[in-house]
């Protein structure tokens, strides 16, 4: 067996430890080594410098409590603690997740890190380190000592109640010319510009974003319309100011010149850059049948959409268009909130395409038994007004339905537009191509999120769009770490959820092009697991009330195991607990 120690290296310029190295030696005690970082979340760390005198320790376990590959949730003066065993040894990092605050009690643990059973956010059990999003901050790791049989896990008194991290981060050096310039206010801009900072990256970063706030938690967007923006903040403003991260609000790109190096904006400044990221999302398509101009049409991109929607529709008579994801969160958030709602699909039922038709068909029931009317199989021919504002909408069928608001989810269009004359390689759909280290076909111009078409592992690099958060957030890393010559492929697995009436429904994997789906549990009782089947093998896999098993698999995935149609077909799933 073998532990590690760090050695943290003082940056000369900014008087910070930033730089680690890690060495490795053989283990001649019974305590495991957790490498810690320095804990940001009391200001301005300082490197670890041996035993915290001002700590709690406490005796959590037995040292036979726990087997290999097991957790357990302990506590320490009132701190809840993940408390995990691996080959032997023991570790000791925060219990809940970063993101949400989940309980990670309740996740998959497969090898060194454990994954969140909601969300999908992975955290390293040695170090607790965030390596796979959403969230965007690490855990607290604590000392742990094994004397005499008996397990003691030791708490900085000043972190006892925090239960995530912020990593250290450098600062902008005077006389550094080098500049990084972002374009999109999203998780792939906001992950790439920390993560520069996390690995000492002294340039300018600015970023430049066409929303008027800085980057915000858009999937609360659709599931909790009501929020303040205050409570949506991925990081409050002064966070980019102490990194020395410029963030430009309002302001649009409107072309990219890459023999120039500059990016022209929509006030008709020009900027210079020595790397580029294009990170501008997409936007929703709008509707573009007649009287779609009339007020009271609204999409939903923005958080002052989010507000306006929401005030529009309470008490007031509300269509959704398009039954997918966001248009089914709509609608369930507006359920009680609207005097009615209701939903008009081209399918069968909703999600059909996606999650298939026998939870389609669920989601449907869920919502109809809160009083959301369906038309589906159908669509909007017309919408007609009344002194300028929505009386009614005509249907394909026929049906006319009377309404005081109509949101539009039917879909999104990659902002790319402004790329026209840059040479930067589009596909037929518009998404800027990338490869696995997020460069497009222009150098030093990368690409990250929902605007990409990129080369997805698990499915042997076949090139794919996918507008998930999760995704999003890892190419940011991806492309930062790459900006600084690390030569780092992309090779997340795709995780998401939606939240329909207080029920997460969980999915991971990539399954366009399914041949059949496998069900464990009952979808009627609303308790089930879906294995998503082609070529004979599981390719995605989605659940209600079954956690960790999305996570679980994900982790699988991850790791590079096939799992086969056999297995899931199985009574037996003991192979998802391995």
């Amino acid at each position: 067996m073998h532990a590690r120690t760090t050695l943290w290296l003082k940056n000369k310029a900014t008087g910070r430890f930033c730089t680690e190295i890690r060495f490795t030696f053989p283990f001649l005690g019974s305590s495991a080594l957790s490498g810690r970082k320095t804990d940001m979340s009391q200001g301005q760390g300082q490197a670890p410098t041996g035993q915290d005198q001002d700590q709690v320790t406490g005796m959590v376990c037995l040292e036979s409590d726990l087997q290999d590959g097991q957790m357990k949730e302990v506590e320490v003066d009132e701190q809840k603690i993940l408390l995990v065993r691996t080959q032997g040894l023991y570790s000791a990092v925060g219990s809940k997740c970063s993101h949400y605050g989940a309980p990670l009690i309740k996740g998959a643990l497969v090898g060194d890190r454990v994954r969140c059973p909601f969300h999908g956010a992975c955290f390293n059990i040695k170090t607790g380190d965030i390596e796979e999003y959403p969230g965007l901050d690490c855990l607290p790791s604590y000392k742990v000592k094994v004397e005499d049989g008996k397990v003691y896990v030791s708490v900085n008194k000043k972190s006892l109640k925090l239960y995530k991290r912020v990593k250290d981060m450098s600062c902008r050096v005077s006389g550094v010319r080098h500049t990084v310039l972002l374009i999109g206010g999203g998780p792939a801009s906001l992950l790439c510009a920390e993560t520069l900072r996390q690995n000492c990256y002294e340039g300018r970063i600015v970023m430049v974003t066409k929303d008027t706030l800085p980057p915000i938690d858009k999937p609360k967007l659709s599931k909790a319309m009501h929020l303040e923006s205050a409570s949506l903040l991925l990081r409050p403003t002064d966070f980019f100011q102490q990194h020395d991260i410029e963030l430009w609000t309002q302001k649009e790109a409107v072309s990219v010149n890459p023999v120039e190096k500059t990016v022209k904006l929509n006030d008709g400044s020009l900027h210079y850059y020595d790397q580029l990221l294009i990170s501008t999302g997409c936007r929703a398509r709008p509707l573009s049948c007649p009287g779609s101009e009339l007020e009271g049409v609204r999409i939903l991109q923005s958080y002052e959409d989010a507000r306006e929607i929401h005030q529009s529709c309470v008490g007031k008579k509300a269509v959704v268009v398009g039954a997918s994801f966001i248009g089914m969160e709509v609608a369930s958030y507006m359920a009680d909130k609207a005097a009615s709602v209701a939903m008009v699909g081209n399918c069968s039922y909703p999600f059909e395409r996606s999650l298939g038709p026998e939870i389609g068909k669920m989601t449907m029931q869920m919502l109809e038994e809160s009083k959301v009317k369906f038309y589906m199989n159908d669509g909007v021919v017309e919408i007609r007004g009344e002194n300028g504002k929505v009386k009614e909408v005509v249907l394909k069928s026929g049906a006319v339905v009377e309404t005081d608001v109509v949101i539009a989810g039917i879909g999104v269009i990659p902002n790319s537009d402004f790329l026209k004359e840059s040479q930067v390689e589009v596909d037929s759909r518009k998404a800027v191509i990338i490869d696995k280290f997020m460069r497009t076909n222009i150098p030093d111009v990368f690409g990250a999120g929902d605007v990409t078409s990129f080369p997805l592992t698990i499915r042997k690099d076949q090139r794919v769009n996918i507008g998930h958060w999760q995704l999003a957030s890892a190419h940011g890393r991806v492309a930062a770490l790459n900006m600084l010559q690390k030569q780092i492929k992309i090779d997340s697995v795709p995780f998401f959820w939606t939240v329909l009436l207080g029920k997460s429904v969980r999915y991971t994997g990539y399954g366009e092009g399914y041949a059949e789906i496998i069900f464990k549990g009952k979808v009627e009782e609303r308790k089930f697991l879906a294995f998503y089947i082609k070529d004979d093998q599981v390719v995605a896999a989605a659940s209600l009330m079954f956690d960790p098993a999305v996570a679980r698999l994900a982790e699988m995935m991850s790791n590079g195991l096939v799992i086969t149609k056999a297995q899931a077909q199985s009574d037996d799933l003991s192979w998802l607990q391995m």
